[in-house]
């Protein structure tokens, strides 16, 4: 059997990286995502095994000490990680698997599969991306002024991805991404 393909999708917090995902997962069943844990609490309608994996710190902390995950990262106060077992399982079924996950371990990601495409989600300028984190209406003022910092650095970045996408039209971005995927 032939071995899966590894994508990673990364970008600045609030860019859209999973109203993308949602609508590309929507259009192409053949693709599989890889369910994050998080040490974050849940967002309103948010499904612990659906939407992320909620964990303690101390599992967290467990679960990198095990080599349990393929990457891990800390952002914005929380941890986020990759279940190892299940991205490997997913690739030796052939699957194609999309990470969606924050730049630090989308460059770890690298090291251990330099094979993955990795496709980078920008903003079309800084004042859009601060609208669209303010407008999930979540955040703390404390919150919003970290992303945005944190953002920053992240889009420095950029260059480092296989392909850049600007987030500007929803639509247009999404096919961006299919062509790189798929080489459309």
């Amino acid at each position: 059997m032939k071995l899966g393909k590894l994508i990673v999708l990364t970008g600045p917090s609030g860019v859209g990286k999973g109203t993308l995902l949602r609508s590309l997962l929507q259009r192409h069943v053949e693709l599989d995502i890889s369910v994050s844990v998080t040490t974050r609490s849940p967002r309103p309608g948010e499904i612990n095994g659906k939407d992320y994996y909620f964990v303690s710190r101390e599992q967290f902390a467990e679960m990198v000490q095990a080599d349990a995950l393929l990457e891990w990262a800390e952002y914005a106060g929380n941890c986020y990680g990759t279940p190892r077992q299940q991205v490997n399982e997913k690739i030796h079924q052939g699957k194609w698997v999309i990470l969606e996950i924050e730049l630090e371990g989308a460059r770890q990601i690298h090291k251990t599969f330099p094979s993955a495409l990795r496709i980078f989600i920008l903003p079309p300028d800084m004042d859009e991306l601060e609208n669209r984190i303010r407008g999930r209406g979540h955040d703390e003022e404390t919150a919003i002024a970290r992303r945005l910092n944190h953002a920053q650095t992240e889009i420095a970045a950029a260059d480092e991805f296989d392909i850049k996408i600007i987030n500007d039209d929803l639509e247009i971005a999404l096919t961006h991404i299919e062509t790189a995927i798929f080489n459309i």
